[in-house]
C-alpha cells in the first residue's frame, strides 16, 4: 500500500531528474497527468518548506540544494559502504553479469547497489528499484535468514501473484524452494519474475544486516552457469573483512 501525497511528492523529485530545468506548477500538472489544484498545493508546500526554489522571478521551480545537503548526510552513515561497493563491482568483473545487494523492504527486494554487466545483452536495473520477496533469488536469499515464524508472519500479508509458470505461488512452494536453495548451498530463479532472465543468490549477513548477494543475466547465458556463479558468489563472500561484526 501507498500513501498517494508521498509517492506524488517522489515524483516530483523524479520529474526533475528527467527534466534537468526549471517547470511552472501548470507544467508539473500537465507533464504528470495530476490536477491543477492539488498540485499547486503540494509545489507550494515543498517550496515553503524549502525543498523547491524559483531561480529566477516566475520562471519556475526546481529542487533546491537542500536536497542534497540531506542526501550527503545520510550518505555519511550509508549502511552499504565502500568494500560492498567494491564487493559488487568485482562479481561484476568475475562473472560478466549484472551484480547487486539487495536488502529487505516490507515485501519486497530493494537494490541497495547495481553495478550492470558490459555485455550487449543484459539485466538492466538501477538502485532502488524492487522485486517481489518471495518470486526472486534476491528475496529468498534474505528470507532464508529470517526465523520460520518471521517468515510465516511475512506469508500472512504476501499476496501470492503468479507472474510465470515458475513463480512459486504459495506459502509451501516458498518453502520448499528455501529448502532446495539450503540444500544446494545457493538460491537461483529462472524466469519467475521477469521474462529470460535467471538469478543466482547467497545470503549476505552484513554487520547485523540482512543482505543478499546477487547475480543476474539472460537465461540463455546464465541458466547453466548457477552453479558456476554461485561458486564465485562465495569466493568473494568469504573475502570480506567484516562478514559478522
Amino acid at each position: 500500500m501507498t500513501v498517494r501525497r508521498a509517492e506524488n511528492t517522489l515524483e516530483i523529485l523524479e520529474y526533475f531528474a528527467r527534466r534537468l530545468s526549471p517547470a511552472t506548477a501548470a507544467e508539473i500538472a500537465e507533464e504528470l497527468g495530476w490536477p491543477r489544484s492539488s498540485t499547486f498545493k503540494l509545489v507550494g508546500t515543498m517550496a515553503a518548506k524549502g525543498y523547491l526554489y524559483e531561480p529566477r522571478p516566475r520562471g519556475g521551480y526546481y529542487p533546491s540544494p537542500r536536497w542534497l545537503d540531506l542526501a550527503e548526510r545520510v550518505t555519511r552513515s550509508d549502511p552499504v559502504p565502500n568494500e560492498l561497493h567494491a564487493f559488487v563491482r568485482t562479481l561484476v568483473r568475475e562473472t560478466g553479469e549484472t551484480s547487486l545487494i539487495a536488502a529487505m523492504a516490507g515485501d519486497q527486494a530493494i537494490f541497495l547497489d547495481v553495478q550492470e554487466s558490459s555485455q550487449p545483452v543484459r539485466y538492466t536495473t538501477s538502485i532502488g528499484s524492487q522485486v517481489p520477496i518471495y518470486a526472486s533469488s534476491a528475496g529468498r536469499a534474505l528470507m532464508a535468514q529470517m526465523s520460520r515464524d518471521e517468515r510465516q508472519r511475512l506469508y500472512r500479508r504476501l499476496t501470492f501473484e503468479t507472474f510465470s509458470p515458475t513463480t512459486p505461488d504459495s506459502a509451501e512452494a516458498v518453502e520448499a524452494e528455501l529448502a532446495a536453495g539450503k540444500e544446494r548451498g545457493f538460491h537461483q530463479s529462472n524466469a519467475e519474475y521477469t521474462p529470460d532472465l535467471a538469478g543466482v543468490s547467497l545470503p549476505l549477513p552484513y554487520r547485523g544486516q540482512r543482505l543478499s548477494a546477487v547475480v543476474v543475466g539472460p537465461v540463455s547465458r546464465c541458466l547453466d552457469r548457477r552453479s558456476a556463479i554461485a561458486a564465485i558468489i562465495a569466493k568473494q563472500i568469504a573475502m570480506l573483512d567484516h562478514l559478522q561484526e
